[in-house]
């Protein structure tokens, strides 16, 4: 019976080790690998991605089925838990949202009652807590990966997984005072700062580090049934001012008719072969967008759907961020929460929102078959839109930023695309961009985070270096469908534009190459059986839009139809 071996005990893990106990028989043998302490929780639900103030952006109800579900399992924690984060089980359904600490408690019990029904399946587990993987080895002669850990012998593995989830490298922080590389792990930022905080980005990864900066500095409280914040004492000059490249705040939570994002929707390995055969092996952005996007409008919103049904990509996006940017962002934000909180009350949809939800998902599987030009179009133009309105920013998020907002400690600035960060000798960083007037701006602030988010982190970044020097992985790419677009972009300067041995023009995209089975292509174009990749930084060239446990739940299901083939 296989041997498998699974690198991270996250969520990521926690989806593949529920498939194996589903699927596998008696006798598989099964290694977790994770740094910390406990399973399930991973680093964005765990104190290395979340202090108590911190909210998930999905409702019991969105979340893919596990063992037991979210508002059952509330039921049964102790009072005093549910009393630290303000819960009372009588009153919590599945529609609600929970704290991300709870929520880690809440998988970490799932990944445990997983393991009983894996004894109870004949499935040996083990799980290696506090274990860092110093390195992974494939042996293509005996058919075996070999996993290092510091001071042990390393194990033999017939398949491995890695789910190493997300990963911050630092470049600044700890050598340029008052820079962070990242607001996490946020226990870092719970700090006094009676000056100007710059932070970078306005996701819900600047949501973490305001939301956390603010309780340091600040407090909330309701006067007249309104939230307001104020300064503390210590704290008077104390305020945050964010850089966004369009100056927009993200979109909050709504009620989804589909919690589940269109998982049905999803193309088929025969509807993808069908429409590449029929555009010289590439699958077109602009089929994606009509299929996973315009058809439900028609379905679901006839109304918003006779609006843009001539537009294509580009002319959809104009329209939508011409109103936003036209709207001041904290006039827009309070809008949209009154728009959210009538759509969560009488559970209805906002359609349009919705259907742009279902096509961020849905496009992740088949993004490896778009030709280079489309995929430019998608991190230029529609990415942009994604990323702003499928934040599904908590409500109670939303009012702390207006509530900051009014009290004169929170603004945003749009610094365009041109904007530069340097670092200073004695700390702090000076922010260069052009205002509104396109006037140059230079503005020390003692406090910078860097809060973009996970970035999409190169094949050379691996941390397994025996992957690269065996040529194990490779790097991801996209050829062009047109060479004259792939010599206008080389024309333009961009760097990510290459030719293959056969002169054929591609598009380097971000970490490495995967097949439909997350399974690791070498650089012979080989796949590899043995390697299995579902590390989110490492695989955002072929999954744009990869996160949530939405997607987690469906890559599993793809990678274990693989790996427990024959």
């Amino acid at each position: 019976m296989l041997k498998i071996g699974i690198i991270g005990g996250g969520p990521s893990a926690l989806f593949i080790y529920k498939r194996i106990v589903e699927n596998a028989k008696p006798g598989l043998e099964v290694v977790i690998f994770e740094k910390g302490d406990r399973p399930g929780a991973g680093m964005p639900y765990s104190k290395e991605g979340a202090n108590d103030e911190h909210i998930t952006n999905v409702s019991g109800n969105e979340i893919p089925d596990l063992v037991i579900p979210v508002a059952d399992w509330v039921r049964s924690v102790p009072k005093d838990t549910l009393d630290k984060f303000n819960i009372d089980a009588n009153r919590f359904n599945e529609y609600k949202t929970l704290p991300r600490l709870l929520f880690g408690q809440y998988l970490t019990d799932q990944f445990k009652l997983l393991q009983q029904q894996g004894r109870d399946k004949g499935i040996a587990t083990e799980m290696r807590f506090n274990t860092e993987v110093e390195d992974v080895i494939d042996d293509p002669g005996s058919a075996k990966v070999r996993v290092e850990v510091a001071n042990k012998r390393p194990a033999e593995f017939d398949r491995v997984v890695i789910c190493t989830g997300h990963l911050w490298p630092k470049q600044h922080e700890g050598r340029v005072r008052g820079y962070f590389d990242s607001p996490y792990p946020p226990s870092k930022l719970a700090f006094s700062a009676n000056h100007a905080v710059a932070i970078r980005g306005s996701s819900l990864t600047a949501i973490d580090a305001i939301r956390t900066l603010a309780r340091y500095n600040g407090d909330f409280s309701y006067e007249n049934e309104k939230l307001v914040y104020q300064a503390k004492e210590g704290s008077p000059d104390f305020r945050i001012v964010m850089h966004s490249r369009n100056g927009l705040l993200p979109a909050l939570r709504f009620h989804l008719e589909d919690s589940h994002l269109g998982k049905q929707t999803i193309l088929s390995p025969e509807d993808i072969r069908y429409v590449r055969d029929e555009n010289g092996g590439f699958l077109p952005l602009d089929y994606i967008f009509d299929k996973n996007f315009k058809e439900g409008l028609a379905k679901h919103d006839p109304e918003f759907y006779e609006l843009v049904r001539d537009m294509n990509l580009e002319e959809f996006v104009s329209m939508i961020m011409e109103k936003r940017e036209k709207t001041d962002a904290f006039v827009l934000l309070s809008r949209e929460y009154a728009e959210a909180e009538k759509s969560i009350r009488n559970r209805e949809s906002i359609y349009w929102k919705e259907m742009l939800g279902v096509l961020s998902f849905t496009m992740n599987y088949p993004a490896k078959y778009f030709p280079a030009e489309d995929m430019l179009r998608l991190q230029r133009v529609l990415m942009p839109l994604i990323s702003v309105v499928i934040a599904y920013v908590p409500q109670s998020s939303a009012k702390e930023l207006l509530a900051m907002h009014q009290a004169g400690k929170l603004s945003i600035i749009a610094v365009g695309e041109n904007n530069e960060i340097e670092p200073q000798d004695g700390g702090g960083i000076i922010y260069r961009y052009q205002d509104e007037g396109k006037e140059a701006r230079a503005d020390y602030y003692p406090t910078f985070v860097d809060c973009i988010g996970q970035p999409h982190l190169s094949y050379e970044e691996i941390p397994f270096k025996s992957l690269l020097s065996g040529r194990a992985v490779s790097p991801a790419k996209l050829y062009f469908k047109n060479e004259e677009a792939g010599f206008k972009e080389i024309n333009e300067g961009n760097e990510k534009v290459r030719r293959d041995r056969d002169g054929k023009l591609y598009l380097l995209v971000p970490g490495i190459t995967i097949n439909d089975s997350f399974q690791a292509v070498d650089e012979y174009n080989a796949l590899n059986e043995r390697l299995y990749i579902m590390a989110v930084p490492f695989i955002g060239g072929y999954n744009p839009d990869y996160s949530g446990l939405d997607f987690g739940e469906e890559a599993s299901r793809s990678i274990i139809k693989a790996l427990l083939k024959n």
